[in-house]
């Protein structure tokens, strides 16, 4: 049995983790409403780009000279994987789920006989992915020391992606990444960037007049300028998506450690009052014996 001073020893430890952990609590809490009013006010600019570029794409897609952003390589044998993650931890299994899905995409390619390759940003989910496929990397990229990722840090990692796509280091590039649907629930997603994903025909066809739309300048032009924003634009919302999940999954498990270590305090508690009272009782039977023997 433990003594009353390494109980009481253990219970202010673990007061002042709870304090810790309370106080990050609170941090993440802060800081989630404004990365969550970021992640989803990028959503709908995203979307619409996306739609716009497969109504351009789709005309121009079938051309000799069509942008290599929009039709990727031609070929289907390198995979770039651009993973997403958290710089730090303490946030539950947040980066253990979007490295896990990784990984099961780079087996799932691999066994299909394609190359892989993965360009890792956040040292978390780099760290989980090299211990098995260090061979596999191509880069990887922080932004740990930045208060606030903006949209010229996505721009960045787009004119990488851009420059390994000219220099012919890849066919096809997907975006994995949290996808924050609510303050609990971050679901691990993958997004196709290059080749862009164009609408099939007749997949958005409805009934009725149709409205035909003529672009000035050309749709090759638009998509001329169009194409590298939109890869940004992409990776720029995976960042922010990345980092209201964070935050929503650091709150959910400090949470979780307050109340933990609340009942564990709870429990050596009542096993000091428990000891301290046998104490009392077994020096109370020892004064009683040996008065009596007296």
């Amino acid at each position: 049995m433990a003594s009353l001073k390494a109980l009481r020893m253990r219970i202010n430890s673990v007061k002042s983790t709870r304090k810790i952990t309370q106080a990050m609590k609170m941090v993440a809490a802060a800081k989630l409403r404004r990365a969550q009013q970021r992640a989803e006010a990028a959503r709908p600019y995203a979307e619409r780009m996306e739609r716009m570029l497969g109504s351009l794409g789709a005309a121009v897609a079938g051309q000799p000279d069509a942008p290599r952003l929009l039709v990727g390589s031609g070929g289907d044998q390198v995979h770039l994987l651009v993973v997403v993650s958290g710089d730090r931890g303490l946030a539950g299994a947040f980066n253990t789920n979007v490295g896990r899905f990784a990984r099961a995409r780079v087996r799932e390619l691999e066994s299909a006989g394609k190359t892989v390759k993965i360009l890792a940003i956040g040292r978390k989910g780099a760290t989980f992915l090299r211990r098995e496929f260090g061979s596999r990397f191509a880069g990887e990229i922080s932004f740990a020391g930045k208060k606030a990722v903006g949209f010229e840090d996505a721009a960045e990692v787009a004119s990488r992606i851009t420059a390994m796509l000219e220099e012919g280091e890849f066919d096809v590039c997907s975006l994995i990444y949290n996808r924050f649907r609510n303050v609990i629930t971050q679901v691990p997603s993958e997004q196709q960037l290059i080749p862009a994903a164009l609408p099939e025909a007749g997949s958005d066809a409805q009934e009725g007049p149709q409205a035909l739309y003529e672009y000035e300048p050309t749709e090759e032009e638009i998509l001329a300028s169009l194409l590298p924003q939109n890869l940004a634009v992409q990776i720029y919302r995976s960042l922010l998506e990345t980092t209201a999940g964070f935050y929503g999954s650091q709150m959910t498990a400090m949470d979780n450690a307050t109340r933990n270590a609340g009942e564990m305090i709870n429990k050596l508690t009542l096993n000091y009052n428990r000891t301290r009272q046998a104490n009392i009782t077994k020096e109370l039977i020892e004064i009683i014996s040996g008065a009596e023997a007296v």
